[in-house]
């Protein structure tokens, strides 16, 4: 007998979207949540430099750039981290999976929606997963009140309590404000939960104004965060974490010995050129404040897109998603048999040629006839330049976004026109 465990929905649509477009159609790449910008040119001299590394380095990764990531989340998250809360992994799907793994007799308490590794992993290691389900209504935002219940459940059956958030948010694009973190802090702290924050996108808050829950609960939070988004280097596979303050020495030697027996370390030459990331240059804060720029724009001009196409979808606040909410045309999909989210995005990709991820991939129902759509299909190199150039305005936007926004209003006449026939 084998495990059954799914492949990753995500990786599974960019295969289906890219064989679609082998037969020579054309595809709306809604579906895949990678950068679309080019890694930062200081970036590469600096991989460059270092390629001829290849030793090991310590488990928990280069003490050089532990230093450097400790210096950069003190500042971006105003307070004091220092190298040994820093753990350097391939990838923060890594150290997702090895905290996780550091605990026993566990419940990982999960928000719907949430990306879709999230309760995979959990499973993987044996540990009890519930899902919190959240709404429209709620901003796609766990309250104290659904955290309180759903503690209390779990803490009748299991010793340790694992919560997972996810800000800003995937598959959302929404971020907790200050006031909600500190409301859940106190209920994660009544019940001695320990949070891991997935914080990968926070760099690309568009305003730049990220608020970590580390802030309200640092001895019960670690931060997971990484090169992949921001640095536009998600095939580089570095990942970042941030451990509690005044960690336990036996949770730290745990994940030392779960990371030993797996990964061993992060790439040597990866891990170099990450010291040029995490340091205070002007190159690299120039490089993501543009991106944050343009992806607000974007997002935005998207959204009001969406909205014009008769779906509901709350305004992306970081990162580079909307969550579409299709129920607006629940009854008229329902009288051509189409009653789930997996049925709209495969009939929707099949006739219309747009790639969306359903809801039930990120742990909402099938029936909540909700979809990701991830607004970077377009190329972010020439997006940068253009931006190097002046400053950003509306036409850059409208030539940037025109093939997204003819891949929505695409959809929008085709929902409408369903809605008309029925």
């Amino acid at each position: 007998m084998y495990r059954q465990i799914s492949p990753s929905s995500t990786l599974l649509l960019n295969e289906q979207s890219a064989a679609i477009e082998k037969n020579g159609r054309q595809v709306f790449r809604f579906g895949f949540g990678q950068s679309p910008f080019p890694i930062s040119d200081v970036l590469k001299t600096a991989l460059i430099e270092h390629a001829y590394r290849k030793e090991y380095t310590q488990v928990q990764g280069l003490q050089a750039l532990r230093n450097k990531v400790a210096e950069y989340h003190s500042v971006f998250e105003k307070r004091k981290i220092n190298e040994d809360q820093i753990f350097v992994a391939p990838g923060s799907k890594s150290l997702l999976y090895t905290i996780m793994c550091a605990y026993t007799d566990a419940a990982v308490l999960i928000p719907a929606p949430a990306w879709v590794s999230y309760a995979p992993q959990a499973e993987l290691i044996g540990h009890a997963t519930l899902m919190m389900q959240t709404s429209f209504a709620q901003r796609y935002r766990i309250t104290p009140d659904i955290l309180e219940r759903s503690l209390s459940e779990a803490a009748k059956n299991y010793q340790s309590l694992l919560v997972i958030l996810n800000s800003p948010g995937n598959p959302d694009g929404l971020c907790y404000t200050a006031k909600e973190l500190q409301a859940l802090a106190v209920v994660l702290e009544k019940y001695q939960a320990k949070v891991i924050s997935d914080e990968i996108y926070a760099p690309l808050q568009h305003d730049n104004q990220h608020v970590s829950i580390a802030r309200y609960y640092p001895k019960g939070t670690f931060v997971t965060s990484g090169l992949s988004k921001w640095a536009g280097a998600g095939g580089w596979r570095l990942g970042i974490a941030i451990l509690p303050e005044d960690c336990d020495s036996q949770l730290k030697d745990a994940m030392l010995g779960i990371a030993s027996e797996t990964y061993s370390c992060a790439s040597s030459p990866i891990q170099y050129a990450a010291i040029t990331a995490y340091s205070n240059n002007v190159t690299m804060s120039l490089y993501v404040q543009h991106q944050r720029t343009i992806l607000k724009a974007v997002g935005l001009y998207i959204h009001k897109a969406v909205i014009d196409a008769g779906l509901h979808a709350h305004a992306p606040e970081g990162g580079f998603y909307l969550l579409l909410d299709f129920t607006a045309y629940r009854q008229s999909l329902k009288a051509i048999g189409l009653n789930t989210d997996s049925e709209i995005c495969n009939k929707v990709l099949e006739d219309v040629g747009v790639a969306l991820l359903p809801g039930i991939s990120f742990g909402l129902s099938p029936k909540a006839l909700c979809a990701r759509l991830a607004y970077v299909d377009f190329d972010g190199t020439l997006a940068l330049e253009d931006i190097s150039e002046g400053e950003w305005s509306e036409t850059l936007t409208i030539k940037h976004a025109q093939k997204m926004l003819l891949g929505i209003e695409n959809l929008g006449r085709y929902l409408k026109q369903i809605d008309q026939d029925n």
